[in-house]
């Protein structure tokens, strides 16, 4: 793929053609490679998606999970993977195993991005390609533990929360009690906690009827 097509792909022009070559080349391909570019790719991808979450507005939790649904590998794997920069890479042909460095190419991306158009033409690719919109979402086990205790005929499960963070940082811990077991998970957010403590019940319920 020549470079003009990479950049229609990718939906920016580079001044310096050098920076995206590199930001697509491999170790397995040269010394002189992404690796670096990937390292504070990292750093402004995180920033630039803290931004735009913080102005969304949300508990801390809530931010914080979004922010780890955005950057997360299977995110930018996907995202990579659909402006076809897994086509793009350079690398060396016994180099078929390395699977990291699909999400990774999109770091190296938008750092090379950042340091040919600064930090405004960085942002624009990060809203162009990444999805903001979504919010991460949980597997509903307090809904399947309640189907569960309904089915045998037992009380709906009572959630006790505590604080055990700072005023600027909450950690809440949930507590459950069940068939004579506690049942405790903790988390930035109380309704990931209560998730978290619900699944721990699940499989506990699941064992004890021979369902694992």
């Amino acid at each position: 793929m020549s470079a003009s097509e990479a950049e229609k792909a990718l939906g920016y022009t580079f001044k310096n053609k050098d920076l995206l070559r590199l930001a697509l080349t491999l170790p397995s391909a040269s010394t002189e490679n992404n690796q670096q570019l990937e390292f504070f790719g990292d750093a402004i991808l995180e920033f630039i998606a803290s931004e735009i979450i913080f102005n969304d507005g949300g508990s801390e939790g809530e931010m914080t999970d979004r922010r780890k649904s955005v950057v997360s590998d299977a995110a930018l794997g996907n995202v990579s993977r659909r402006l076809g920069l897994d086509k793009m890479l350079i690398r060396s042909k016994s180099d078929t195993a390395n699977k990291k460095a699909i999400p990774s190419a999109y770091e190296a991306v938008i750092a090379a991005i950042y340091l040919d158009g600064g930090i405004e033409a960085a942002k624009r690719f990060a809203l162009s390609t990444l999805d903001f919109k979504s919010k991460p979402s949980l597997e509903n086990f307090k809904g399947k533990l309640q189907e569960a205790l309904q089915s045998v005929g037992a009380p709906c499960p009572v959630y006790k929360c505590k604080d055990i963070g700072t005023p600027q940082k909450h950690k809440y811990v949930i507590t459950l009690n069940l068939f004579g077991e506690r049942f405790k998970a903790q988390a930035d957010c109380i309704k990931a906690a209560e998730q978290l403590a619900a699944q721990a019940a699940l499989k506990h319920l699941n064992k004890i009827n021979g369902k694992l």
